[in-house]
């Protein structure tokens, strides 16, 4: 850094100094990164580029039924967006608790119970995103 600078941030205060110092340096915050390209990525996945392109209708009523989820595979709903959004979002998260279970082995109730809710929650939404798709193959019925 140049010697204006480093005088003009001596004169800071030091949280503010600090902050500057570390964000000149380019040295990033790999955590916000992260969630930020995994938001990105569940957002892509689940069907969001779809829906800010198409413009779908939120849901429908038909027939005196109502529809949430499209009833089949050549278009959807923006509920449809939601559900899967939501669902990918609790399978990584499922992920990230068996991760986390896996680094906390010396506390074993503790991994146990993370274990237990991680793989939950990774069925959970691997079952009802299948069904959300058997359900829009079979036409809604």
């Amino acid at each position: 850094m140049s010697d204006k600078i480093k005088k003009s941030t001596s004169s800071m205060s030091f949280s503010l100094s600090r902050w500057f110092k570390r964000n000149s340096t380019g040295t990033s915050n790999m955590a916000i990164i992260t969630i930020v390209g995994l938001a990105y990525s569940i957002f892509i996945f689940g069907g969001g580029l779809f829906t800010l392109i198409n413009r779908p209708s939120p849901s429908a009523y038909y027939n005196g039924k109502f529809y949430f989820l499209y009833p089949s595979l050549s278009s959807q709903f923006v509920s449809d967006t939601l559900v899967s959004v939501i669902l990918y979002a609790l399978g990584f998260i499922g992920l990230l608790m068996i991760y986390q279970s896996s680094k906390s082995a010396y506390k074993p109730r503790q991994a146990y119970m993370m274990l237990i809710i991680g793989v939950t929650l990774l069925l959970l939404s691997y079952i009802f995103l299948e069904g959300s798709i058997a359900f829009k193959q079979n036409g809604g019925q």
